[in-house]
């Protein structure tokens, strides 16, 4: 099945329903490394994946949840109960796109047998296609032992903001030459441990250039380069929700903007009586 519940057309908002088709699998992405640029954006509810949803091969459910949902100041407070919650959304609202679910921190890093079992919940909970982790050559034997148990994984290296206080802020990484290698090196853990896909984030585009050429699975750009094998961005960010976002994003909109408009416009003319009119009132009938 390619989702874990069918949504009711007849009482729900969440319409129009978008066409089931095939979703497409992590193979599938695993074989577009150095062919069509994979396109993935962070989901967080089933209306935004189904709009989403016919434009992506990726949707993330991304612990920046935490930020964007429910105003953390950062994603360290995310709890697996929002995951599985947000991911289960989205599963619902796509048909095409292969939905992934950021662990978050505190469950996975203490044992690869505690990402197992945490893994498996949201797997089971949800109907994702796999789970995304942060961390590099330390987080290889969890990798590795997730997918040898039939769980696919996306690692994540370069700037990874569950560890943004031992980094010691959200600044570009690799800029010294020993930060490159270590970054480098993560990058060959990784995927070397089995991961179907890796996200560099916030790191120079030389380095996020090296990586892609040297790893044999997808790299996906988040503030790296053109040249990875596909990108990244939070949709909030890119829509134009906030008013500060990362130098990296492009803004593609200013829903902010769109939205402050039309509730103003709703609120003067909730207080000039104009609003509802006879359109949107019921009549008696005669």
């Amino acid at each position: 099945m390619s989702t874990t519940f069918t949504i009711d057309t007849a009482t729900s908002r969440a319409t129009p329903t978008p066409q089931p088709m095939r979703r497409l699998t992590v193979p599938a992405i695993q074989a577009r490394k150095g062919g069509d640029p994979i396109v993935m954006l962070t989901a967080y509810t089933a209306r935004m994946a189904q709009l989403l949803d016919p434009h992506c091969d990726m949707l993330l459910v991304g612990d920046s949840l935490g930020q964007v949902i429910y105003g953390l100041p950062s994603t360290l407070s995310v709890t697996l109960d929002m995951m599985c919650a947000h991911g289960a959304a989205v599963v619902r609202g796509s048909y095409h796109s292969v939905v992934v679910i950021d662990m978050p921190f505190g469950s996975y890093e203490a044992s690869p047998e505690r990402a197992f079992a945490s893994a498996a919940r949201v797997m089971a909970e949800t109907g994702a296609a796999g789970v995304k982790l942060e961390g590099g050559e330390a987080m290889a034997p969890t990798i590795a032992f997730l997918t040898q148990r039939g769980i696919p994984v996306v690692g994540h290296i370069g700037l990874t903001p569950q560890a943004v206080n031992a980094l010691g802020g959200y600044g570009a990484r690799g800029r010294s030459d020993a930060e490159q290698a270590k970054i480098l090196a993560d990058a060959k853990a990784v995927a070397q441990a089995g991961a179907f896909a890796v996200v560099v984030e916030g790191v120079i585009e030389p380095l996020a250039v090296e990586i892609t050429r040297m790893v044999s699975c997808p790299v996906i750009g988040i503030g790296a380069s053109a040249q990875c094998d596909g990108q990244v961005l939070v949709i909030d960010d890119m829509l134009g929700m906030f008013e500060r976002t990362p130098r990296f994003v492009k803004k593609y909109d200013d829903m902010a903007g769109r939205i402050s408009a039309a509730v103003a416009d709703y609120a003067s003319e909730v207080r000039g009586r104009a609003f509802p009119g006879r359109e949107q009132t019921y009549q008696p009938k005669r």
